[in-house]
């Protein structure tokens, strides 16, 4: 028979944000109880009734395991006092909790609810403080309901949370009504758990609600995988497998989503092809500022070119023709391409432009889509060059707002530029694009730099490819390869690859490396022995600036187990080191680890050696790499430091967010650049062991690469030009727009 025990919560000991594991001290009548079970939510100084019984732990010894419980409002004024001067409410302590109870005595809870402007007769309580206590208190009542409320469908404690923190109060309308919506807006909910939530509210498998969902869900996966529409066929295959349904009930759904204006169909490549609305009018938008921007300035060439023989011979920079042409095209159009591979002059031509820009008076601007990448531009060109978000202003979406972020720089406030430069094209997405060029007023001249044979970016969209295709801009690109870059077999390397060509495997080379491995456990054995022994001499850098690259997250020689493995050479377990395990695994001081999904609202700030603020804004995105600094197990909450000494304070139930970093995807080192990288390749799927994959991740080296396994796998990746097909048409939308 079950034990019952009533008392007030003295101490969380330890609770599990993942799912409301808690150890808790609870004091009743006859002593102080150690509590172990699920609670959904609790606080410190809740006064509780628990069923369950005594168990007997080898180390904490007895402790009562909970089986259920619940929360009982206090009734007596020692009660009442105890909990609100437990610290379950911020800003009341024991002493100020004693006069509100003595002040109000049973009327207390009342006043706090329906009266609190009252709490301010209280001697110590102004009225802006009567007014946070009220609102963490019914916050506080809330909390406990919507626990309740999302526990019956099986929502567990991290996910309850977050559902709260993203709705609020509508989390009721929206799970009884529309529990799909879940999937597109929290982090870690995925269609499956949405579905299953869906079936216990009792919506029908082939609800009319539940297929439209669906369909919406699809094109909303696609888009994660980088395309801005789906043909038909496909997106009522994929929709019938998600839903188990046949595709004839999901065709005529189209027509009414298309009347609704949810998506659009368009008939493109004598196919039919179905956009969600937003990235529709994305593209079209985009297409549309682009062709506004595309001006000819009146610039005689003779003058052009006298000025760029005057400051080529000032400055010693040596520029072939096309780089000159480059120069030319700047000045005269007021959208300009720039492509070109590595070491094929294209920082010089953007200093080039820099300095003619000069003479003309010009304010310029520069940018790119990361922090490193804009660490880099600003080391090669001497000015200062900002990450795009940064450029934009990028704060913290208005509370009116359906939108996560929000760009200071737009329309009404454009950015004060004569000219704008952005390198690392190929990384930028279309929402980033549409973004930027919404900040950039007519007459202003943008030069887009990238290399066009590097992986698409992470989101949606085929920026600068499809620019380029469309024949509509003006493009220079880039091909003779330069002296100092042809010394290097890291460049040579790269274009044979780029071209198809058999790259030498043979390690006569001074940055180029290839050593035949053909057992998983003997790679990576060489991997750490490289990164811990043999490199970070080599190219003077610390084990923790060597990269490895890998195409998979999968597997033998994917990122996660590498990841495990990694972890214990380069930062393995000490008693000087604090950690924390999660779902994903252990977390460690001095872990190096990657931003996972854009967070636009998170905080962050810069800090002097004497600990001041000295910068801060918002935003930590895709791919940004730091390292823990910092895990408080009391606080719940960890320090990462990113690029640039950005401090971002992560609580546990954002940890997901995050992964290790020690190897990361060929797909994530966009725009980064790295001393010397590590790749293993072995085997595995034949989509992701291509040119164009191993292209990157060869270009993401400065100064030494070594390949691990098989010299026949490389082969096959520089045969193999099958890369993903992305589904995208600001090209399309470009000739559209120039025909009107």
């Amino acid at each position: 028979m079950a034990e019952v025990l009533e008392g007030y919560v003295e101490k969380i000991v330890y609770r599990n944000a993942e799912n409301g594991y808690t150890v808790l001290s609870l004091s009743s009548e006859d002593d102080d109880i150690t509590l172990v079970g699920t609670f959904t939510f609790i606080s410190e100084g809740e006064y509780i009734r628990a069923e369950g019984s005594y168990t007997s732990h080898q180390l904490y010894g007895e402790q009562f395991l909970v089986k259920t419980y619940e929360v009982k409002e206090p009734e007596d004024l020692f009660s009442m006092e105890r909990y609100l001067g437990s610290g379950a409410i911020k800003g009341i302590g024991a002493a100020l909790a004693a006069r509100i109870v003595k002040r109000f005595k049973k009327d207390t809870f009342r006043i706090i609810e329906e009266e609190p402007e009252r709490l301010a007769e209280v001697k110590g309580i102004s009225e802006k403080k009567a007014r946070e206590i009220a609102i963490q208190f019914d916050e506080k009542r809330e909390m406990r309901s919507v626990m309740l409320f999302l526990g019956q469908y099986g929502i567990s404690t991290n996910f309850a949370v977050k559902i709260y923190n993203e709705y609020g109060p509508k989390l009721y309308d929206i799970i009884k009504e529309n529990p799909y919506k879940l999937a597109d807006d929290i982090s870690g909910i995925g269609f499956k758990l949405a579905d299953e939530i869906a079936a216990k509210v009792g919506i029908g498998t082939d609800s009319d609600y539940r297929i439209k969902a669906g369909i919406l869900y699809v094109l909303l996966q696609a888009s994660s995988s980088g395309h801005i529409y789906l043909p038909e066929s496909i997106l009522l295959e994929r929709t019938a497998g998600l839903l188990c349904i046949e595709k004839d009930k999901i065709d005529h759904h189209l027509m009414d989503m298309m009347i609704d204006k949810r998506i659009i169909l368009k008939e493109q490549d004598d196919q039919k092809v179905i956009y969600s609305s937003l990235l529709y009018y994305l593209e079209l938008n985009v297409a549309r500022m682009l062709c506004d921007l595309n001006i000819k300035y009146d610039f005689s060439l003779q003058e052009i070119e006298k000025r760029l023989n005057v400051f080529t011979q000032q400055s010693s920079i040596e520029l072939d023709e096309m780089q000159k042409t480059a120069v030319v095209e700047a000045a005269r159009n007021g959208l300009l391409v720039i492509t070109g591979g590595p070491g094929t002059g294209k920082t010089t031509t953007i200093n080039a432009i820099i300095k003619f820009f000069e003479t003309e008076g010009l304010d310029i601007l520069l940018a790119a889509p990361t922090g490193r990448a804009a660490k880099r531009m600003s080391e090669t060109t001497g000015y200062e060059a900002q990450t795009i978000h940064r450029l934009l202003e990028l704060t913290g979406a208005p509370e009116d707002s359906d939108s996560r972020y929000n760009f200071e720089r737009n329309e009404q406030n454009p950015l004060e530029a004569d000219a704008i430069i952005i390198d690392e094209m190929s990384m930028v997405d279309i929402h980033l694009i549409h973004a930027l060029l919404k900040a950039v007023t007519v007459g202003t001249r943008l030069i887009l730099v990238g290399d066009v044979n590097q992986l698409p970016s992470v989101g949606p969209g085929n920026v600068l490819k499809d620019i380029i295709r469309s024949h509509n801009f003006n493009v220079v690109m880039l091909t003779k390869i330069f002296r100092q870059a042809s010394e290097s077999d890291i460049i040579i390397n790269a274009h044979k690859i780029n071209a198809g060509e058999p790259i030498a495997l043979d390690n006569n080379s001074k940055d180029f490396f290839f050593l035949q491995r053909n057992d998983v456990n003997v790679i990576i054995s060489v991997l750490i022995t490289l990164i811990n022994k043999k490199l970070p001499g080599y190219v003077n850098a610390t084990p923790f600036d060597i990269q490895v690259l890998t195409p998979m997250r999968k597997g033998e020689l994917g990122v996660e187990r590498l990841n495990q493995v990694l972890q214990q050479y380069l930062n393995p377990s000490s008693n000087d080191k604090k950690e924390k395990e999660f779902s994903q695994g252990i977390f460690r001081e001095g872990d190096k680890v990657m931003q996972i999904k854009n967070n636009y609202q998170i905080p962050w700030e810069i800090k002097s050696k004497y600990g001041i603020t000295v910068d801060a804004g918002t935003g930590v995105f895709n791919g940004d790499a730091g390292i823990i600094k910092e895990i408080n197990l009391f606080a719940e909450n960890l320090t990462v430091e990113f690029d640039e000494g950005r401090l971002v304070e992560y609580s546990f139930t954002n940890v997901d967010e995050l992964e290790l970093a020690y190897a990361i995807t060929i797909h994530k080192s966009q725009g980064s650049e790295y001393p010397a990288v590590v790749m293993p390749i072995l085997s595995g799927p034949n989509m992701l062991f291509n040119r164009n994959l191993l292209y990157t991740a060869v270009t993401r080296a400065k100064s030494c690469v070594t390949i691990v396994g098989s010299k026949d796998m490389v082969q096959h990746m520089i045969d193999n030009e099958s890369e993903q097909r992305r589904y995208s048409s600001l090209d399309t939308r470009i000739k559209d727009i120039n025909m009107i």
